[in-house]
C-alpha cells in the first residue's frame, strides 16, 4: 500500500473529497471510469489507479462516492483489505446489504454540497464499524466534522434523508412565504431576514417538541391545535385570495383538523407526529 486513501469516484463531489485529503496532506489514489477525470487531481499530486481493483488494494482506507450501490457492487474488490467508507446515496437498507458483505464498513451521509468539502464547519454523518470508523476518523476529518451516529449501519442514511426532509419542507415553506408577501408588492429579500430570524424560534419549538415526542405526550403549553387550526385558515385563506398555490398550508390545516375532531384540541402541535405515524401503517 503505498497510499494514505483511495478515491473511487470523480464526479463532482467524489473530485472534491480527494482534494481535500490532498489539500490536508495526505496521500492520495484516484480512480473513475473516465480516465480524463483523474487528470485534475493528478495535477495536484493524487496517484492514478488503472483499475478499481488496483486503487482498492493501494490504501488501508478506501472511500466511494459512485452513482448507487449497484455501480459500486459491480466495482467493489471482494477481498478488500481495508476500510470501506461508502459515501454514496442510498437507503439505510441497502447501507445495511453491503455491512453484512464488507467486514469493516463504514457508512456515510454528506451533510453538504461540494464547496463546503473541507470546511470544518460542514459535516459528514457516519455510522457503521466502530473500530474501522476509529481507525479512519482522522484522515476523515480533512473532508468536514466526522459525526459518528454509532454501529448500527443504516443510521447514517436514515439521518441524512431525514435531515435532507426538514431541507426540503423548509425551503418549500420559504417559497411559499415568499409567494404570499411578493404578490402583494413586497419583495423575498425584504421579507427573507424576518424569516430566518423566526427560524431561531421555530428550532426552539423543534427542541421542546423532541422530548414530547420521545415522551408521547404533546401539551399545548406554546398554543394548542385549536388555535393553530384557526390560524392556518387565514393561511389558506391569504393564498386563495392571492391565487398561490393553496395545497402546502391545505395540506397543515389538514393534519390540525383531524386532530381536533379526534379530539386532541387541546394538545400541540407536535401531536401531529401522531397522524404520520398513522398514516404509515
Amino acid at each position: 500500500m503505498h497510499s494514505d486513501v483511495a478515491v473511487l469516484g470523480l464526479g463532482q463531489m467524489g473530485s472534491a473529497l480527494a482534494a481535500a485529503f490532498l489539500h490536508a496532506g495526505h496521500r492520495v489514489t484516484v480512480w473513475n471510469r473516465s480516465e480524463a477525470k483523474t487528470a485534475p487531481l493528478v495535477a495536484q499530486g493524487a496517484h492514478p489507479a488503472a483499475s478499481a481493483l488496483e486503487a482498492q488494494r493501494s490504501a488501508p482506507v478506501v472511500v466511494a462516492c459512485v452513482l448507487d450501490y449497484p455501480a459500486l457492487t459491480e466495482i467493489l474488490d471482494p477481498e478488500l483489505p481495508g476500510v470501506l467508507v461508502n459515501l454514496t446515496s442510498g437507503s439505510p437498507e441497502q447501507a445495511r446489504e453491503m455491512a453484512a458483505r464488507v467486514p469493516r464498513y463504514v457508512d456515510g451521509g454528506i451533510m453538504t454540497t461540494p464547496p463546503g468539502i473541507g470546511d470544518e464547519r460542514s459535516m459528514i454523518l457516519y455510522s457503521g464499524d466502530q473500530d474501522a470508523f476509529a481507525e479512519a476518523r482522522d484522515l476523515l476529518s480533512a473532508l468536514a466534522e466526522p459525526v459518528n451516529l454509532g454501529a448500527e449501519p443504516g443510521r447514517a442514511a436514515l439521518y441524512d434523508t431525514a435531515l435532507l426532509g426538514i431541507m426540503w419542507a423548509t425551503l418549500t415553506g420559504w417559497l411559499h412565504a415568499s409567494a404570499l408577501v411578493t404578490a402583494d408588492g413586497s419583495t423575498a429579500a425584504h421579507f427573507t431576514p424576518l424569516a430566518t430570524r423566526w427560524l431561531g424560534p421555530v428550532a426552539g419549538f423543534v427542541t421542546t417538541y423532541a422530548e414530547q415526542v420521545d415522551a408521547g405526550s404533546y401539551p399545548g403549553t406554546d398554543a394548542t391545535l385549536d388555535v393553530h387550526l384557526a390560524t392556518l385558515d387565514h393561511l389558506v385563506h391569504a393564498s386563495e385570495v392571492r391565487k398561490i398555490d393553496p395545497a402546502l398550508p391545505r395540506l397543515f390545516r389538514e393534519y390540525a383538523r383531524q386532530a381536533v375532531e379526534a379530539g386532541h384540541g387541546g394538545d400541540g402541535w407536535a401531536r401531529i407526529i401522531e397522524l404520520l405515524r398513522a398514516k404509515a401503517v
